[in-house]
């Protein structure tokens, strides 16, 4: 697994971990190794006979996305090792960042012909790692650090020793990196850091401190999240005052209008920053901001800065309390506030251009239906051209649709514009693409549509509860809670949902264009029906995961539902049960059966 760090925020926090270190190594000297925490994303490089075999991203730490292609074209990441006394095989792990000129040059290109700048260079190295041409990533300027290698036969026995060696068969190994015997050491390290971190061209939020020796770090292992042997320290977020000048409202895919202020130019942790933002009306009251005044803004692991208080004392006397907008400032309808929430809503889903396509970008996202094709800007292209208004629309197009379509973009101060264009084998790649998509799961399909509160998670246990969209569309709202996870919130949406006519119609329409529907057998592969018909609600703790345990159930042919009711076949009892469960249970008269009963019942 690519785990994370635990962090912490202060000097106290790492005296902690250093005592628990030493607890658990009784009497034997330790030593750190420090490094910077660089601000970019996670990657693992796997070499065969010293040739680069894989580059794969962190994902859920699991499994993450396969970018080779895209990664061969870094020049810091050697596509073949220098030397010949490194493993056969092994796994190299890193930081891909992007250099804040290169970031800056990016935005000021992006900005210019109309498309959304990158919120930071983080967003802006993951952006680049997902594009499907990789000669595009190739003049982005994206570098590469690594820091942890895994394999048998590893030169040293050392961390700090293997980075060393790494650079000897062509790594770019950290930049910055010191051994520390004592916390004071490690203080120096982080206090240097702290002031000094502008200076360098790529972003850093903290410092890591590992434990130095392998052996060492083997013995004291891993949490279920992250290992016991290393720790991140966060600097705090840095803090720059500016003028307010303006606000603008961005409208997202779920119609949720966020406020924007626009900003003097400021120096902040390296960069300008000319937009912060003001997240809801109630954050905007609650702060007293008005235009003209004098804001704070901080910059922390935000996506983009935020305003975080008013110098008051700076304020012109005749300055008015800000007034939220009533109307969407993209197609006019009045903005909706549901009770219990803090962002306004446009609720013209099925009308407004951001909503329309937000929807479609979300459609064909990586995660979602992984029409690659259709990235970098082309669904804008499709909209504004009167071809694409429903994601539906994207099945019914034809390659003489596409062809020749273009858009020039002006660029200030290039002597060319640019000019994007669907020539014959962008057409062939996006029909193509639109043609594979049609076999994308269920449960990612699900995802896909758009359905608000439905993430990944939940759609997945949607799709393996109720099998296809047909059964989901005519659960009720108790229906709908008896699936995992499932409360009123996400019912209630699912309900609205089914209830507009025209996303009934886009279903149907998907449907005859062959999307996935249902959960296929292939999927599922059942090891028998003993516990077909039956529905189970898991709780406590067993031999095995909970959720191993909840597959079993599934491939046995029996159902998870999230909470129990008069409906409920068996509640499936581990160590330390809930007590209200139990109590539950028992007044219903629901059977509990143990981890052994279970398993005589799958057994037979």
């Amino acid at each position: 697994p690519m785990l994370s760090l635990g962090n912490t925020y202060s000097e106290a926090e790492i005296f902690d971990f250093d005592q628990r270190v030493r607890k658990l190594l009784p009497g034997e000297t330790v030593e750190y190794v420090c490094e910077l925490k660089y601000d970019g994303v996670a990657i693992g490089l796997t070499y065969e006979q010293g040739a680069l075999k894989y580059a794969v991203t962190r994902g859920d730490g699991i499994q993450g996305d396969d970018v080779t292609a895209n990664v061969r074209t870094i020049k810091s990441i050697p596509l073949r090792l220098f030397g010949s006394d490194f493993p056969s095989e092994f796994e190299i792990r890193g930081e891909i960042v992007m250099p804040r000129p290169e970031f800056e040059r990016l935005n000021e290109e992006r900005i210019e012909i109309g498309d959304q700048p990158f919120a930071n260079p983080r967003n802006a190295a993951s952006g680049s790692l997902k594009m499907q041409d990789s000669s595009e990533v190739s003049k982005r300027s994206l570098d590469c650090y690594l820091y942890f290698l895994i394999g048998e036969n590893l030169s040293y026995e050392s961390h700090y020793e293997n980075l060393m060696k790494i650079r000897d068969w062509g790594f770019k190994a950290p930049m910055y990196i010191a051994k520390c015997k004592t916390i004071d050491d490690i203080f120096e390290f982080i206090n240097f850091w702290d002031k000094a971190r502008d200076e360098l061209s790529i972003d850093i939020d903290g410092i890591v401190i590992k434990v130095n020796a392998h052996d060492q770090q083997k013995r004291l292992g891993f949490t279920a999240k992250s290992p016991r042997w290393a720790i991140a320290y966060k600097f705090k977020a840095k803090q720059a005052l500016t003028r307010l000048l303006s606000v603008d409202f961005q409208v997202g895919r779920t119609g949720a209008v966020t406020p924007v202020a626009n900003l003097e130019p400021v120096l902040l942790a390296g960069t300008i920053v000319k937009r912060a933002s003001l997240h809801n009306a109630d954050i905007i009251k609650k702060l007293d901001v008005r235009i003209g005044d004098m804001v704070f803004v901080e910059k922390g692991g935000e996506i983009i800065p935020k305003i975080v208080g008013v110098d008051r004392s700076r304020r012109d006397p005749a300055s008015a309390e800000f007034q939220f907008i009533t109307q969407c400032p993209e197609c006019g309808s009045k903005l909706e506030r549901m009770e219990g929430e803090a962002a306004h809503y446009c609720p013209n889903e099925s009308g407004c251009p951001p909503q329309i396509k937000g929807k479609i970008e979300h459609f064909i996202s990586r995660k979602a239906m992984n029409i690659e094709s259709l990235g970098e800007g082309k669904v804008g292209m499709l909209f504004d051209n009167g071809l694409v208004n429903n994601i539906a629309d994207l099945y019914d197009l034809k390659a003489e649709d596409l062809l020749g379509l273009q858009k020039e973009y002006v660029i200030e101060g290039n002597e060319k514009n640019r000019v994007v264009k669907f020539r014959e084998k962008t057409v062939e790649n996006i029909i193509a693409g639109i043609s594979l998509s049609k076999k994308v799961p269920f449960e990612r399909v699900l995802f896909a549509l758009g359905i608000r509160f439905i993430g990944e998670t939940i759609a997945k246990k949607l799709a393996r509860h109720f099998g296809s969209i047909d059964e989901l569309q005519k659960a009720g709202f108790d229906e709908l809670k008896q699936a995992e996870e499932i409360g009123d919130v996400i019912a209630g949406s699912i309900i609205n949902y089914f209830s507009n006519p025209v996303n009934i119609k886009t279903v149907e329409r998907l449907k005859q264009h062959g999307i996935q529907f249902a959960i296929q057998k292939s999927e599922t592969p059942l090891l028998s029906d003993r516990l077909a018909g039956k529905s189970f609600v898991v709780s406590g703790v067993f031999t095995i995961s909970r959720d191993e345990m909840k597959t079993l159930i599934e491939k046995h042919g029996g159902r998870n539902v999230g909470s129990i009711s008069a409906k409920t076949d068996f509640v499936l009892a581990g160590e330390k049960m809930g007590p209200e469960k139990k109590k539950k249970a028992d007044s219903l008269g629901v059977a509990i059966i143990s981890e052994d009963d279970f398993y005589s019942m799958i057994s037979g």
